[in-house]
């Protein structure tokens, strides 16, 4: 059975936050696709539900040239998967949101509600992270802007605090000439989580950016990796090592869905695929 809660539906950002920063046990409800199962499952104990679907600083989805794309804490990931702009400029991350649960699943699950979950295996930080991602987020002491890979900080956690939530995520315009590419391994075709999804970036200047999730306590950047890429010069030999070197950068553990090893092989494999395609010379 579900809990009993009192649900409130804000007129404006600042009474959401003031409610939020009130009412101790208050959940935020965007999508919904990740609080519903909570709710059923009794694994949150929750007294208030804030839905902020209607606010106008979380539908927005807007591209400016130059300055990039803010996707609202509302926006469905079927839009995501839809605009023109997303496949153009940001290809891993419309591949991502593609793989992601169902149609009808996408029809109501946020952007944003997939990274507030904070699910280690999630689909779309890989890409996000591989694009410079940029969470804003509202709170009683005003606005903050946090990159994402600074934003998940374990399993199921972040750096919000009471009160706040995220309004948009904002990604800067890549510019031309970029590349990108998003590939996951799943246990089953369909609906499964990923055991690894890679997501492999070729900046206009060259330089290489990764973003992976399911092989460490959250989604990672591989800085140290991408710098190592970068100081070798992007080539076949680069990527064979890179392929072999990725098991230094990660951490993945066994569980239902993969053993550690396997994961380990996987992200080599997916790493190697992935650049291969992006300098046009397949795997």
């Amino acid at each position: 059975m579900i809990s009993r809660f009192t649900y409130f539906k804000p007129h404006n950002l600042n009474e959401a936050v003031q409610y939020l920063e009130k009412e101790e046990k208050s959940f935020v409800l965007a999508g919904g696709t990740d609080i519903m199962i909570l709710l059923r499952r009794n694994l949150i104990n929750a007294e208030h539900i804030v839905d902020i679907k209607a606010l106008p600083e979380t539908v927005a989805f807007d591209f400016v040239d130059g300055a990039g794309l803010t996707i609202g804490a509302s926006v469905v990931v079927n839009r995501v998967v839809d605009s023109e702009v997303v496949k153009a400029k940001y290809p891993a991350l419309n591949q991502a949101a593609a793989s992601l649960a169902s149609f009808q699943l996408r029809n109501r699950a946020t952007l944003v509600g997939n990274i507030c979950n904070a699910s280690p295996g999630a689909d779309l930080p890989p890409a996000l992270l591989a694009y410079d991602a940029l969470v804003n987020i509202a709170g009683p002491q005003g606005t903050r802007q946090v990159p994402l890979h600074q934003f998940f900080t374990g399993v199921k956690r972040t750096v919000l605090q009471r009160g706040e939530l995220v309004v948009s995520v904002q990604l800067p315009d890549p510019g031309e000439g970029d590349k990108s590419i998003y590939l996951r391994q799943a246990r089953l075709r369909g609906h499964d989580l990923a055991t690894v999804g890679v997501a492999s970036r070729i900046k206009a200047d060259g330089k290489v950016a990764i973003g992976i999730c399911a092989v460490a306590p959250t989604p990672k950047r591989l800085f140290a990796l991408e710098d190592q890429i970068n100081e070798r010069g992007l080539s076949q030999e680069t990527i064979e090592w890179a392929a072999d070197e990725i098991s230094q950068h990660i951490h993945p553990i066994s569980d239902v869905r993969s053993s550690a090893l396997y994961r380990l092989q996987i992200a080599s494999v997916l790493l190697k695929r992935g650049l291969l395609n992006l300098i046009g010379k397949e795997d």
